[in-house]
């Protein structure tokens, strides 16, 4: 199942249900709609620097990360960024495979 890094920072509305709620709180409303989506939390932190916090979640397709991403989203209440891990092996799956390209100019 692929494996996404979910990022997410709080707005200053997302800041007020965070210090009324809790983490614990956040943390398993996330859980449940990563689990809506046929999926599953590895991971759940909360973060110094760039942004809030991070998630690492195995989500059956890219559908199904970018419909939790939406849903996130579009309570105004967190922005999220979502990246696509990619193992070693498929790293080395993807490096043998036959590709064809010419660089711009030459």
């Amino acid at each position: 199942m692929p494996k996404y890094l979910i990022e997410f920072s709080y707005t200053a509305e997302g800041v007020k249900g965070l210090l009324k709620e809790g983490g614990t709180a956040r943390r398993e409303e996330t859980t449940r709609l990563v689990e809506s989506v046929g999926g599953t939390v590895e991971a759940y932190y909360f973060t110094f620097g760039r942004g809030d916090g991070i998630i690492l979640a195995d989500i059956p397709d890219q559908a199904g990360a970018a419909a939790a991403s939406l849903t996130g989203s579009a309570t105004g209440a967190v922005r999220v960024r979502t990246t696509v891990l990619i193992t070693p092996e498929e790293m080395d799956e993807a490096a043998r495979k036959k590709t064809e390209f010419r660089a711009p100019g030459a």
